[in-house]
């Protein structure tokens, strides 16, 4: 759910929704972001928590639980972007279950608010000698999201993983460290995921 300093992947979104006619906006706890995209207020509520893993533990804080359940009663979403796990393998906490426990805060979101549409994202590339942990981690993610969406549940995935690793030059093209996009990262972030949601919104 992090969304980044500036208004991170949210802004193009935002951006590509004001130029199709859309209507969209965020909501959350939290609020970054710039005041106008586009000629049009930008809306700078989210629920994206920087730092945080998919669950909580010793030495850890998790977006699962009171963080998740608070924000869907809260806000009642009609759409729910989740980009998470990377805190989870680069800090090599129980890596190995790590898909189990995307898929418990998955199924604890639809348990939550069962119409909305749940958008799952792979983590992005990792520059340094955890990204092969990374890529088995977005590997179970297919898996996780197709059963869900054969059990008739509102979910779907999108590959951040695979937009980046399109570019060559990714690693200085699109990161601003090796964890962190830099903003022409966040914004095909933006992009990869209005691609899944943009027939969903309304008009503008």
């Amino acid at each position: 759910m992090a969304s980044g300093a500036n208004g991170g992947y949210r802004v193009e979104i935002f951006r590509r929704a004001v130029q199709d006619a859309k209507n969209v906006t965020f909501v959350g706890s939290l609020k970054n972001g710039p005041a106008m995209v586009s000629n049009k207020n930008f809306p700078q509520q989210h629920e994206g928590h920087g730092g945080f893993t998919i669950d909580s533990g010793t030495g850890h804080s998790g977006i699962s639980g009171q963080i998740t359940d608070q924000a869907i009663s809260n806000n009642k979403p009609h759409i729910v972007l989740l980009k998470i796990g990377t805190n989870d393998i680069n800090g090599n906490i129980d890596v190995a279950n790590a898909p189990t426990r995307l898929g418990a805060i998955i199924d604890e979101i639809i348990t939550d608010a069962p119409k909305a549409l749940v958008v799952v994202s792979t983590i992005i590339p990792m520059n340094n000698g955890n990204n092969s942990k990374g890529v088995t981690y977005n590997g179970a993610i297919g898996n996780l999201i197709s059963t869900r969406a054969q059990a008739g549940k509102h979910v779907v995935m999108v590959d951040s993983y695979a937009a980046f690793a399109k570019d060559a030059n990714y690693k200085t093209s699109l990161m601003s460290d090796t964890l962190h996009p830099n903003e022409a990262g966040y914004a095909l972030i933006g992009t990869t995921f209005y691609a899944a949601i943009g027939a969903f919104l309304p008009p503008g």
